[in-house]
């Protein structure tokens, strides 16, 4: 394949969504991206968009996703919506692919043997690897012979040092199935890494960081010379932050409690996953942060106490980070809450003056999903917004892996 390759397709797939994005490479730019949801059912809709252009939505059938593909790749190569001549144009093809176990620390290309690894990790990735999966071999079919590259999201966290990422259970557990800190959002903390390096004009193997991807899903990352040493998630996602649904870090104990008290294993994976978080303790009936700090601002004590809580558990972590590097170049915000809630970032700063943290009101207020410094001149320690691009990422990883320019 010729260093000089252009267009990227990334691919997303969900349980019943197909989402999808098209890079040009030569300039980073994106020429359309889409999403394909309720596959499966009867009423499956698409919608899509050009660069710079409205977004649009009709119905479509994609009863599986490799109908799901197709219908996508009818809409890129459409004589009067399409941004390509034929699908031929497509040169490869990246995939997001939440858990690559232990076996991955780089995106690979797809071969029999990547989708036996990523089968084998089903039980960890229930809900995402099986229609990661399904995406694939959806590419394989409807666009034979192009490449395919799996970005995996655990890999950038494979830098974890084994007492960081071992439990505490007895050893066997982690010999035999593989029980450990994982870590997921790593494509999005690899972004912001290597964008902070650039911003910050420091080299990347000297950059020491905390990122912040703070969305419905939200974790840190611990960048020690540009590489992870520390992070918040674990086997799943559901270890760590206060999320939009999630209930992070609890006594395990509250389990068996519940379990005692006549609730089911599934009941309680459902509860902690799905019905936890913001959306349990926020008073507002969402785990939408703006439905939050709209409803603290007018002194509803529920949204009050809930925030208080997202802030501390991060402040918790972005403390006991700071220790452990011995002290950043900066703390990073990103994800859908951090990039645009001025207020969510406040409510953190205000617990980390003791690190050297003052943030510029205005600035911190003006700030919405824009690369820009919030702390005030002179800050000990800088505060940076980085927008994060998690396609960009997969489709530059996969240009790396087909180019063998990594």
């Amino acid at each position: 394949m010729p260093h000089g390759i252009d267009k990227i397709l990334v691919i997303n797939s969900g349980s019943s969504s197909l989402k999808f994005m098209l890079f040009s490479m030569k300039t980073e730019t994106m020429l359309a991206k889409g999403v394909i949801e309720r596959i499966g059912s009867a009423d499956a809709t698409l919608t899509y968009q050009r660069d710079g252009e409205p977004k649009s939505t009709e119905g479509v059938a994609a009863l599986d996703h490799g109908q799901a593909l197709k219908q996508a790749s009818a809409m890129l190569i459409h004589p009067a919506r399409g941004v390509l001549q034929s699908l031929e144009e497509v040169e490869a093809i990246g995939h997001r692919v939440l858990h690559g176990g232990e076996e991955f620390s780089e995106p690979v290309a797809v071969t029999a043997a990547v989708k036996d690894a990523v089968r084998r990790y089903f039980d960890l990735g229930p809900l995402h690897n099986p229609a990661n999966l399904q995406g694939i071999e959806a590419c394989e079919t409807v666009m034979p012979g192009v490449p395919n590259v799996a970005v995996f999201d655990t890999a950038f966290h494979k830098t974890m040092p084994k007492h960081v990422y071992l439990y505490a259970i007895p050893v066997e557990l982690y010999e035999k199935y593989h029980i450990r800190k994982y870590g997921f959002h790593g494509t999005s903390h690899k972004f912001v890494t290597e964008a902070a390096a650039a911003y910050l004009k420091k080299p990347l193997n000297e950059l020491n960081i905390i990122t912040c991807h703070l969305g419905n899903g939200s974790s840190l990352a611990a960048i020690k010379n540009g590489k992870v040493f520390d992070t918040t998630m674990g086997l799943t996602p559901l270890q760590g932050l206060i999320m939009g649904t999630r209930s992070g870090d609890i006594d395990p104990a509250v389990v068996f409690y519940l379990v005692n008290k006549g609730y089911t294993i599934p009941q309680i994976d459902k509860m902690l996953n799905k019905e936890s978080g913001l959306l349990a303790v926020a008073g507002t009936g969402t785990g939408d942060m703006r439905d939050l700090v709209n409803a603290a601002g007018k002194g509803q004590p529920m949204a009050v106490n809930a925030l208080a809580m997202f802030s501390h558990r991060i402040a918790l972590y972005i403390g006991g980070y700071y220790t452990l590097l011995g002290g950043v170049d900066a703390v990073v915000f990103t994800g859908g809450i951090g990039e645009n809630s001025y207020s969510a970032r406040q409510a953190i700063a205000a617990h980390l003056r003791v690190l050297g943290v003052e943030l510029d009101v205005e600035k911190n207020k003006s700030t919405f999903g824009t690369l820009a410094t919030i702390s005030r001149q002179g800050s000990r320690t800088p505060v940076v917004v980085i927008p994060t691009n998690e396609e960009l990422m997969i489709a530059r990883e996969t240009f790396r892996v087909v180019t063998g320019t990594r």
